[in-house]
């Protein structure tokens, strides 16, 4: 039998939230739901802020795209942000960082799907039609893990606890793994000395560990510290 178009039958996507940093690539996206889904209502962000602040405003999408790499956020942190707010609301996660780790990682961790940003058109719209059917949507030779509740020393419980970071603190944190010293993080981010020194030690209490190293480390073995900004 010849192959049925997905796009022959749209899905009923009327409204969608779009989040990347990168605006030609959020637009593409966005008209790509148009196009394909006759989806009306989309609304884009470039940062998590900008993303939190459209879900403030009353705008209840009926699903959520998201890259993991945004300028304010590091990780999975932005995408459990997104699901503390919208709990009952899919979130997709687009990404052009398609290790096994972060797959399997996201999809533990929540999301409706992972969508890699070089899929093709085709291969698109069936991920979509199948996570609109409740099925969680991994790409060709990824499994996808149990959701079981995670140990206190896991990818997700690590991300939680970065996620609930300041801004400033996170900041501080991609600075600490890039091995700059208080004074120059004090500079770089125009902050006293002494305010950098207690932001670390805040920063250290909220991630359970003594130090810097220790918090480098962590950051490291979630594969994340790339991310941050």
């Amino acid at each position: 039998m010849p192959r049925t178009d997905v796009s022959v039958h749209p899905l009923p996507i009327k409204s969608a939230l779009v989040i990347d940093d990168h605006p030609l690539y959020c637009d593409a996206l966005a008209a790509t739901m148009e196009s394909t889904f006759n989806t009306r209502r989309i609304r884009t962000a470039c940062s998590l802020g900008e993303a939190l602040q459209q879900l403030r405003m009353r705008f209840s999408p009926d699903l959520i795209m998201l890259d993991l790499n945004l300028p304010d956020a590091s990780g999975l942190s932005g995408f459990l942000k997104i699901k503390e707010r919208t709990p009952d609301i899919p979130v997709i996660v687009i990404s052009a960082i398609t290790s096994k780790g972060v797959v399997e990682s996201v999809i533990a961790a929540g999301a409706a799907g992972f969508i890699p940003k070089d899929i093709g058109r085709q291969n698109f719209q069936e991920a979509m039609r199948d996570i609109w059917n409740g099925k969680t949507y991994v790409p060709p030779g990824y499994t996808i893990p149990a959701r079981t509740r995670p140990a206190d020393g896991s990818v997700e419980t690590i991300s939680r606890k970065i996620a609930h970071l300041s801004q400033q603190q996170t900041r501080i944190l991609g600075l600490i793994c890039e091995g700059m010293p208080n004074k120059l993080i004090a500079y770089e981010m125009q902050l006293a000395e002494a305010t950098v020194k207690a932001h670390i030690t805040a920063l250290l209490r909220r991630l359970g560990v003594h130090n810097r190293t220790q918090a480098a480390m962590l950051v490291r073995e979630v594969s994340i510290r790339h991310s941050l900004q």
